[in-house]
């Protein structure tokens, strides 16, 4: 336990348990105890006034007629016949006389000599619960009491054969509860031994044999989480070797072509290395570019599309790409209408085509046709299609296109693979599926990226 500003607060859930129950426990122990001893009081006092009037009754009975009351003048004192005897008392009154009491009565009236019925006196410093009864013609009166402390100690001996037993039993009960509380909580400390006892690298799904259903969700959870951050881990791991793998060839031609200009005296020479260097620099950008685009789309999740205007996106990218060098040397072409509205992340479209786009360039001899088409297919939906005049792929390898460093044998353009990688990744992002076949107009590569139309207007 600890004390707070809040009060009295349980550092484990166990202690919280333990306290919440067994406060509710004591409350409605002590309520029930409450309501039985105000129960017993009730029934007790309605018990002796019964037996009051009965008694009552009996003497008015006996002397119901007035004119057979003779007792000569004389008081008499009724003999005490049982131990409880001294706790109840009677009075006869005849004419305002008193001529026959028990011998505990004492020899003013026990109550109102007019009235008939209950009534509660106080005699010196006895309290009674008095019954009262007048005869026929109300010249005898027969008074039957009791002292009220005999009832209270009724009532208390009733309840101490009740409530003693349930006092003993109450710290039972709470070792009974301390004991079912701790056993209920045993799955969640047999869990927390679990996963503090895991390796920093063990990511395999708990299994936590019958647990209860309140703690299965976390549970389940928990191997959500482990599945993430392994998934984060591999990520980061790919892209560590992804890293490694590429920038190991051209920074060793960067360092050569470097070594080369050091030590070459004629110039010519020496630029060609120079722009060997330049070049290999460049690519190593490329790649540092491509990979951290890469890294950034594993960690994308739930991406919600937003209305785009597609012919605009793409004809920004294509003036950025015809600036490029390689761009210079192949007619680069766009058909597509003034406007095509689609449901579409933006920045990851840009990618998208960006990439496409590069890769049908990279691929085409120089001076053949690169072709962008935007065109509406089935209801509800638009195609971006890319082709160019390269020398294509058998299906076995378009098949493997988007596995990392994944290139065509004997293929001479620059690249890293990682193209595909991306346009893949962006594809299962944004739910665009991509197909690849040949293209039967340029004889290179057709790539179709199918997207949902935001709209069924398209302006030409």
């Amino acid at each position: 336990m600890k004390w707070s500003r809040r009060g009295l607060r349980a550092e484990s859930l166990q202690g919280q348990l333990l306290v919440w129950v067994l406060t509710a426990v004591t409350l409605l122990w002590a309520t029930a105890t409450f309501f039985a001893w105000r129960d017993a009081r009730y029934q007790t006092d309605e018990l002796l006034d019964g037996h009051l009037a009965q008694a009552a009754a009996m003497w008015v009975v006996h002397f119901g007629d007035d004119d057979e009351v003779h007792l000569h003048g004389e008081l008499r004192v009724a003999p005490t016949l049982h131990r409880f005897a001294p706790r109840m008392a009677f009075q006869l009154w005849h004419d305002g006389l008193l001529v026959l009491r028990s011998a505990n009565a004492p020899t003013s009236p026990l109550g109102p000599l007019t009235q008939e019925g209950f009534a509660d006196t106080q005699i010196e410093t006895q309290h009674w619960r008095v019954f009262v009864a007048h005869s026929k013609g109300h010249e005898t009166v027969i008074m039957v009491g009791e002292l009220r402390d005999a009832r209270q100690e009724i009532v208390e001996t009733m309840l101490k054969g009740t409530l003693v037993p349930l006092t003993v039993v109450l710290p039972l009960l709470a070792l009974v509860i301390w004991l079912a509380v701790r056993r209920a909580l045993l799955p969640l400390r047999r869990l927390g031994l679990v996963v503090a006892g895991r390796r920093a690298d063990h990511f395999e799904p708990v299994e936590l044999k019958d647990a209860p259903i309140e703690i299965r969700p976390l549970v389940v959870a928990l191997n959500g989480l482990f599945e993430r951050i392994e998934a984060l881990l591999e990520s980061e791991r790919r892209f560590t070797a992804d890293a490694a793998h590429e920038l190991r060839t051209p920074i060793a031609a960067i360092r050569a072509q470097a070594q080369a200009a050091l030590t070459v005296q004629d110039h010519a020479l020496r630029r060609h290395a120079l722009q060997s260097t330049l070049a290999g620099c460049d690519r190593a950008t490329r790649v540092i570019q491509q990979l951290l685009t890469l890294a950034r789309l594993e960690a994308t999740v739930g991406l919600e599309g937003k209305r785009c205007d597609l012919t605009a996106l793409v004809r920004e990218e294509m003036a950025e790409l015809a600036g490029l060098e390689q761009a210079d040397e192949h007619d680069l072409q766009l058909d597509a209408p003034d406007q095509v509205w689609v449901m579409t992340q933006p920045g990851l479209m840009s990618i998208l085509v960006r990439n496409l786009t590069d890769n049908a360039l990279r691929y085409s001899p120089m001076g053949s046709v690169v072709r962008v088409l935007i065109e509406p297919i089935e209801p509800g939906f638009i195609q971006l299609v890319v082709e160019d005049s390269g020398p294509g792929m058998t299906p076995e390898q378009r098949q493997r296109l988007g596995e990392r460093f994944f290139r065509v044998t004997g293929n001479q353009a620059s690249g890293s693979g990682l193209g595909w990688s991306i346009v893949r990744r962006i594809s299962a992002a944004l739910a665009a599926p991509v197909s690849v076949e040949a293209s039967a107009d340029l004889g290179g590569l057709r790539v179709c990226v199918r997207l949902l139309a935001a709209d069924q207007r398209i302006s030409s």
